[in-house]
């Protein structure tokens, strides 16, 4: 097999950088409010609670489905067989990375934004008798949402981190001085 053209190496080096990039933020910025936001929901009033809730899921819309979409596309595009012909146990944990963060997705859309909704009107009038309730509904959903992303960068790293894969093997390349200059494996 001939050796893959520089400009390939450089893309998929790219889109293997960005896509982890991506997932580590998302897990990340999932796992924070987990861990720090959702026990100081619990710490406040109400009141405040729900005003703090709707502004910053206001603010978590752009930046939290950002990093989801990339990261799923990335993942995805990894999957690709011009990616790596010779690396199929990668692009089939790159495709698993990708479920995994749909799976983030779907559970946001149809678990958390729903929920979301409701929140934002109890905001402005009063919440209903079992508000308990839908807010641990929500906080399970949200656990829920955090260990698939958490999973999606688990597999992900494994997957383009891994050393017992062979080593690509790039051709030398004349530096300035006339000399060769061997390239760095990406």
């Amino acid at each position: 097999m001939p050796p893959p053209s520089d400009h390939r190496v450089r893309l998929l080096s790219a889109v293997r950088r960005l896509t982890l990039l991506c997932t580590g933020l998302l897990a990340g910025a999932l796992c924070y409010g987990a861990a720090n936001l959702v026990p100081a929901f619990g710490a406040v009033p109400l009141e405040l609670r729900l005003d703090f809730h709707t502004e910053l899921m206001r603010m978590n819309g752009i930046t939290v489905q950002g990093a989801m979409a990339l990261s799923a596309v990335g993942s995805f595009a990894l999957t690709l067989p011009a990616f790596g012909p010779d690396r199929l146990r990668e692009r089939i944990l790159a495709g698993a990375a990708g479920l995994l963060t749909v799976a983030t997705f779907l559970i946001t859309r149809f678990g958390n934004v729903p929920i979301n909704a409701r929140i934002k009107k109890w905001a402005a009038t009063v919440p209903p008798e079992n508000h308990t309730d839908v807010l641990r509904r929500w906080e399970l959903f949200n656990l829920a949402r955090t260990a698939t992303a958490v999973a999606a960068l688990a597999v992900l790293v494994y997957a383009l981190t891994r050393t017992d894969r062979p080593v690509p093997r790039f051709p030398a390349r004349p530096d300035s001085s006339g000399g060769e200059n061997v390239r760095p494996t990406p």
